[in-house]
């Protein structure tokens, strides 16, 4: 038996022997509830021989047959909430397999080469991760806990498992890698995945792991707002032991799992091992591409109403950017001469699409289904729907705000007119806290925030169903009641927000800055843009300006308007001349 051979076996019987601890602390716990009942049993079996005989023993028997009774009947009521619990299940993009057939053959001779269980079926999340999860149950509620990505692409514990006969768990592949990655990349990268199918299918692990997440599921669904009294102060007891017994697992738990994905890694070493080195290099660099793209280019659109369609092919160009930019990553882009994995897809635009949504709708929020005010855009469209659009805006709302506070639209000549030199003007010299730029910048945070709250799926007017319902983001298979999302209730979205919130000042240097971006398009012929690294940018003579947050800054916090100035001198800007707004 060769070194990994014995290393997977130790891993997995180290698995083994969590699993058995996790059994017995639920036999204890049962144990625990049926001990009155047991005594009674006795104390009655003693008393009809003629042992322990006389009233006080008698109102013992009774004394300890009622408690019985009652410890039975919470028991009954903890083991009912447990098993009517639903367990967690992960927002994701279910992939049938006649759409993606060539992703299904390499999986199962991925799982035929490791000797192990192939999985059910593939789904996308968006995010850069891959998991194993188990979906037997027959009603799932969606997880709290997001793919979050700590680039690894090895996990396989904790979210796999099979019940042993019944159907395999589902392999969780990251839309990200599908894109960015080589078909024997992502081979490389998933076979340590697929390798959990086979001790999750051990039946002491699965029962562990269904008697872990049946308590997880107890105790959310404990903690679920909307229960009346009547049913919410048995759901909270049984919430309260189930909290108990799983604060007695924990260690196991994580012990088993990391003794499972350890097993599973062993095995996977047979397969492509030497090429699984380059691909996890990879796996940091879609995580690295992924994150930039969506807080600096998709939160953007997001925020004004738009989902960019193509996230994906997105993380595809950005990555190809840095590997220009950053000679560290050299070579990378030579990669994308070969097959990408996405070709294993039968339409991988309606995939990406599917995946750009459900990641609009986890990390920002926002309906189901696309509207006036929740719209796609294509990338192409990107400087004019998103990039334009979002200096006018902002850009209005500063002359809006400015309105309020009673500054006079222009010094001299059309006082309707809204001009850059009315902005510069009112933040000069603004003196020390509490001087017009300080109240400006409060006020321009209120403005931010009242309209925010008002936006579908933001938790103000227009959110509920529109916010939750809808066919969802799985495609032409998943109807409205197939959207996990759904299950969520009336509760405001994101789930999973990818920026604080910003402050009143940078929110203020955010407009000055479209204020600047919208004076230079209609005065000095400069263009909107898209830097796949950076998000909006401002095109003068068809480059990139990089240069204008510093300017502006030295005007919002030190009320400096010399390196504005002198930028709008540079550029070609006329600060006096009338800028569109929307």
């Amino acid at each position: 038996m060769s070194g990994i051979d014995v290393g997977e076996e130790l891993g997995a019987r180290a698995a083994q022997a969590r699993a058995l601890s996790l059994l017995r602390i639920r036999g204890r716990a049962l144990a625990v509830a049926i001990l009155p009942a047991a005594v009674a049993v006795v104390l009655f079996a003693a008393g009809a021989q003629g042992h322990l005989a006389g009233p006080a023993w008698d109102a013992v028997r009774w004394a300890v047959l009622c408690v019985a009774v009652v410890v039975l009947l919470v028991t009954v009521l903890v083991a009912v909430s447990v098993a009517r619990a639903r367990p967690a299940m992960s927002p994701t993009v279910p992939v049938p397999e006649e759409g993606a057939p060539d992703l299904y053959r390499l999986v199962r001779e991925l799982a035929d080469r490791l000797d192990v269980p192939a999985p059910s079926a593939v789904a996308l999340t968006p995010d850069c991760d891959s998991w194993l999860e188990d979906r037997t149950h027959r009603a799932l509620r969606p997880s709290r806990r997001t793919p979050a990505g700590g680039g690894d692409g090895d996990k396989t514990g904790g979210r796999s498992g099979d019940r042993a006969g019944e159907t395999a768990p589902v392999l969780v592949i990251g839309s990200p890698f599908l894109w960015w990655m080589r078909v024997a990349e992502l081979r490389a990268v998933l076979a340590p995945v697929v390798a959990g199918t086979g001790p999750s299918a051990h039946p002491d692990i699965a029962a562990a792991r269904r008697f872990v997440r049946g308590l997880d599921a107890a105790i959310a669904d404990a903690a679920a707002p909307g229960r009346g009294a009547v049913r919410g102060a048995p759901l909270a007891f049984a919430g309260w032991v189930a909290r108990l017994l799983l604060r007695a697992c924990r260690d196991h738990a994580a012990e088993m799992e990391r003794c499972v994905a350890a097993a599973a890694s062993m095995r996977a070493q047979t397969v492509d091992y030497g090429l699984r080195i380059a691909a996890q290099e990879q796996v940091g660099l879609a995580y690295a591409g992924w994150d930039r793209l969506l807080t600096r280019v998709a939160l953007p659109a997001w925020r004004m109403g738009r989902w960019p369609s193509r996230l994906d092919a997105g993380v595809v160009s950005a990555l190809t950017e840095l590997s220009r930019r950053d000679r560290l990553a050299d070579g990378f882009a030579l990669r994308l001469g070969e097959r990408p994995a996405c070709d294993l897809l039968e339409e991988p635009g309606v995939a990406d699409e599917a995946a750009s949504l459900l990641a609009a709708r986890l990390f920002h929020g926002g309906p189901a289904e696309s509207g006036p005010d929740w719209a796609p855009v294509d990338w192409q469209q990107y400087p004019d729907e998103v990039v334009d659009r979002k200096w006018r805006t902002e850009a209005a709302r500063l002359h809006r705000v400015l309105d309020t506070l009673g500054v006079p639209r222009a010094a001299a000549g059309d006082p309707d007119v809204p001009t850059l030199a009315r902005v510069v003007e009112q933040l000069s010299g603004p003196g020390g806290p509490g001087g017009p730029g300080e109240e400006l910048a409060a006020r321009i945070g209120a403005a931010v925030a009242r309209e925010e709250a008002g936006r579908p799926g933001h938790g103000g007017p227009g959110h509920g169903s529109q916010g939750h319902g809808g066919s969802g983001p799985a495609g032409p298979d998943s109807g409205a009641a197939e959207d996990p999302l759904d299950l969520w209730g009336p509760g405001p979205l994101p789930l999973f927000p990818l920026q604080p919130p910003r402050t009143g000042t940078e929110l203020l240097a955010d407009h000055v800055a479209a204020m600047v971006c919208c004076a230079a398009v209609d005065t000095a012929g400069a263009a909107p843009g898209l830097d796949w690294l950076d998000g909006p940018a401002l095109l003068v003579g068809g480059e990139r300006r990089a240069d204008l947050a510093a300017p502006v800054l030295s005007l919002v916090e030190d009320g400096d308007p010399d390196p504005l100035l002198s930028w709008l001198a540079e550029v070609g800007v006329r600060s006096d001349k009338p800028v569109r707004l929307v």
